[in-house]
């Protein structure tokens, strides 16, 4: 499968990381490139990415862009490319004081210009409560829109619930 998107979405510890490898694994064995948009910038948040990083198989590449997402992308050595995950990227970007949906169009323009396939993590925020403060209502409008523009563009999308995946696209 190349040039693919596929967009694996669902609430928060829903299991989407583990099948998103899964389904990477199953494409690119062990010639995966992983962008990780994580920044540790807490002990707890350090020790997420320690174990994640643990899970994932050590022949994959890694590369870690909390916010340069397209240019990583660019840089995979690989044709099978994971990137986990959308939601750190968007928040990453908004609270960087840049623009969600350029960002988000240059990532898919290099996605189709590269011919890498791509599979994106994400969360779904559409589920939940309006929150209380607009900073948040504004981060669940851009992550809303982001997923929404990704699934647009995506060949298949997931949903995972209780850590089962049902194919939505």
């Amino acid at each position: 499968m190349q040039n693919h998107l596929l967009l694996i979405t669902g609430g928060a510890r829903a299991g989407k990381s583990r099948f998103a490898q899964a389904q990477a694994w199953a494409l690119g064995q062990e010639r995966v490139s992983f962008i990780a948009t994580a920044q540790p910038l807490d002990e707890e948040m350090r020790q997420r990415i320690a174990q994640h990083r643990a899970e994932r198989p050590p022949a994959w590449e890694t590369l870690e862009a909390p916010l340069e997402v397209p240019q990583a992308l660019e840089r995979a050595r690989h044709g099978v490319v994971l990137l986990d995950c959308l939601t750190l990227w968007v928040s990453n970007l908004m609270l960087a004081g840049l623009e969600v949906e350029p960002a988000l169009e240059h990532l898919l323009a290099v996605r189709a210009q590269t011919g890498k396939t791509l599979l994106v993590v994400t969360n779904e925020v559409g589920l939940g409560i309006v929150p209380d403060n607009p900073l948040a209502r504004r981060y669940r409008d851009l992550l809303g829109a982001a997923n929404a523009r990704v699934a647009q563009e995506a060949q298949r999308v997931y949903l995972l619930v209780a850590g089962i995946p049902l194919q939505i696209k």
